[in-house]
């Protein structure tokens, strides 16, 4: 095939760029601070599949899979988004297998595409869900505890904050863990913080060496998850298991947060089976990393530069693994769940 065919169309006209996932996942979550990350996957999805032509169902299956392996490879930390990833792809399977599926594909094509869309705005309405369940937890004289910019735990407190000032009888206090770095969730935090003052709710604000310390006062920790995972565990931003151990060493319940689009089907075992390379733990001599595959390109070029400093990526977008023991309730849109109750959650989704 020559050059001029390979870039042209079969009508002789040029050929239409491929649809960009990774671009398009990105500019959701740009565009709406309120979507989740498997939200706006599977919304990127849906645009995929709108904008780019199939005629059989085993097309569009290959065409979601392949777009899904792109959207996983092109995002460093894909646990959160893998839910939505998957959770679509369960749904396209069911759909496409069915009898009715066997007539008019271009039809049934548009069907699908709408139904995702109907499930993406059900999946933004679970929050106010969740929000209902959660507040009945906090009481008159609680202090509460909560770290990171989830909106669905500042959904949750706000829910509880109006309903104070409407009822007039529970009045309680938040203690919020903040980093001392400036990145795109501490801005969320701080309007979870501003929100709340706001509404007459006393806010302390601490780093997160001062847990430990103000453990006493804590009656209850919400917190919320990128992913919950098959054994009840969460994935969430550095800092939240050492607030869970320390929760459970003082006593005190410690919630997680979260809508069911974020169940993952994910097993870690530990902190490093997490399936992502996060370089936390980065020993260092004056000559740069000890391990050489640690290196990045930034470092080698940068490392003898005066005054350069690695990027602290503990602090920026780590995050850390929370196991099911250390949990006293998950609390979703369908209700309060134990941890043990995940992988049943699961199996109802995938079969």
């Amino acid at each position: 095939m020559s050059k001029r065919n390979a870039v042209a169309g079969g009508n002789g006209g040029p050929r239409t760029p491929p649809f960009d996932v990774v671009a398009a996942y990105r500019r959701l979550l740009s565009e709406d601070e309120d979507l989740t990350m498997p939200v706006a996957a599977i919304e990127a999805l849906i645009l995929a599949l709108a904008n780019t032509p199939a005629s059989t169902v085993s097309e569009t299956l290959d065409l979601v899979s392949k777009l899904t392996a792109q959207l996983k490879r092109g995002i460093p930390n894909s646990i959160s988004l893998s839910a939505g990833t998957d959770l679509f792809q369960q749904y396209l399977i069911s759909n496409l297998q069915r009898p009715s599926a066997r007539g008019d594909f271009d039809q049934m094509r548009t069907h699908l595409v709408q139904n995702g869309k109907l499930f993406v705005e059900r999946a933004k309405a679970a929050r106010e869900t969740i929000a209902g369940f959660g507040r009945h937890f906090i009481r008159d004289g609680n202090v509460v505890l909560t770290n990171g910019g989830s909106r669905v735990v500042g959904s949750l407190l706000r829910s509880a904050a109006e309903s104070s000032n409407n009822r007039g009888t529970i009045r309680f206090k938040v203690i919020y863990v903040m980093s001392p770095n400036n990145s795109a969730e501490e801005d969320e935090s701080r309007q979870n913080v501003a929100a709340l003052r706001e509404r007459d709710i006393p806010v302390a604000t601490i780093p997160s060496t001062a847990v430990a310390y103000c453990m006493d006062q804590v009656t209850q920790c919400f917190v919320g998850a990128e992913g919950v995972v098959e054994n009840g565990g969460i994935v969430s931003r550095m800092g939240t298991y050492q607030m869970g151990m320390l929760a459970k060493a003082a006593g005190k319940p410690f919630y997680v947060v979260s809508e069911s689009h974020k169940f993952v089907r994910l097993y870690p075992l530990n902190q490093q089976d997490l399936g992502i390379e996060q370089n936390v733990v980065d020993f260092r001599t004056s000559v740069g990393s000890v391990k050489g595959e640690s290196r990045s390109v930034k470092d080698e070029g940068m490392e003898e530069t005066k005054g350069y400093k690695s990027p602290d990526f503990a602090t920026q977008d780590a995050v850390d693994y929370t196991p099911p023991h250390l949990i006293s309730g998950i609390i979703t849109e369908s209700g309060v769940l134990l941890p043990s109750a995940v992988s049943e959650e699961l199996i109802k989704i995938w079969f």
